[in-house]
């Protein structure tokens, strides 16, 4: 539960599913945290091994996310955690 259980990063984990995330695209998605804690969790996430963070070299300049192998075997996990939740009506 400590590489997954803060508040976000599940939310966060499970929008970088599908591929690399530019970080205010993240911001958006997520609505209610605001950029410190995105910040944040994506830095714990990426010292964890599981979020590559990527700078791109376009104008202006971006940075994208995204799952690395360790990152993506977490999803299992989250989405067997939204089952039990749903089933007993958390």
């Amino acid at each position: 539960m400590r590489l997954i259980g803060g508040k976000w990063t599940g939310s966060i984990i499970y929008h970088l599913k599908d591929g690399p995330v530019r970080f205010n695209d993240l911001n958006r998605m997520l609505g209610g945290a605001s950029k410190k804690m995105i910040d944040q969790r994506l830095k714990e996430l990426e010292s964890r091994g599981m979020v590559v963070r990527q700078v791109l070299s376009e104008r202006p300049l971006a940075v994208t996310y995204s799952l690395t192998a360790f990152g993506h075997s977490a999803l299992d996990l989250l989405e067997q955690l939204r089952v039990w939740s749903e089933v007993h009506e958390l």
